[in-house]
């Protein structure tokens, strides 16, 4: 695969051999961001999980204590007095069964989480061939399954993310934009490492934490070291 200039000359800042310390390795990702939009810093975390196990699988979230510099669109399912909730609460777009053909046949997908109360799981179950594979079905373990629709919008809209283990087992996440500062970046990444290290299974053997690799949208990764975790 041809990599652009910029790419390359990005590339020749990082020591592929080097396990960087954390706050090292967010400043030179910071360094290779040269794209003309503001890239997403991502940490990709391969783990020692085998995800076709329950026991072993890893999902939850966790809020960001800089956010991740992305406005979020917000779908609620509700009903009754929990529309009004969530519509107060700033979600983006509110509604019940009138949504599923619009969804379903007009192939509407502008939002970016759905949350929904306990009781329209039933309508939003319908849903799952379309949700699903876009990991956007709602899901109790990540909050976005509860009747407390106004702490959930809040959280997200906050800067709350969504990780889970992939089909190769690993964690993809953003920890926030190139513009951020190195001091946010690393108040972000702590966060996360924090929460996916509670989030070990205990029917794991062996090593949890395989690799660590920071990058940003168009840079090369950058590998973190693991020793610490």
């Amino acid at each position: 695969m041809k990599h652009g200039k910029k790419y390359t000359e990005a590339s020749k800042l990082v020591d592929r051999t080097m396990m960087y310390e954390p706050n090292d390795a967010i400043a030179l990702v910071k360094k290779t961001a040269t794209a003309k939009f503001d890239e997403t810093i991502e940490v990709h975390i391969r783990t020692g999980c085998d995800g076709r196990h329950a026991e072993q699988q890893i999902r939850g979230a966790v809020v960001l204590p800089n956010g991740t510099g992305k406005t979020v669109r917000v779908l609620v399912f509700a009903k009754g007095d929990k529309v009004n909730e969530a519509e107060a609460a700033g979600a983006d777009y509110v509604g019940g069964e009138e949504l599923i053909p619009k969804i379903q046949n007009d192939g509407w997908l502008d939002f970016d989480v759905v949350v929904a109360t306990p009781d329209m799981m039933g309508v939003v179950g319908r849903l799952g061939k379309v949700l699903g594979p876009k990991g956007l079905m709602p899901n109790p373990k990540a909050g976005t399954v509860t009747m407390d629709v106004a702490k959930a919008i809040n959280d997200i809209k906050a800067g709350k993310i969504e990780y889970r283990l992939d089909k190769t087992n690993i964690v993809h996440v953003p920890v926030g934009k190139a513009s951020f500062t190195e001091e946010a970046l690393q108040e972000n990444f702590n966060a996360l490492m924090d929460a996916i290290v509670k989030a070990r299974p205990s029917a794991l053997k062996g090593q949890y934490l395989r690799s660590i690799t920071l990058t940003s949208t168009m840079g090369p990764g950058v590998k973190v070291s693991v020793a610490k975790y």
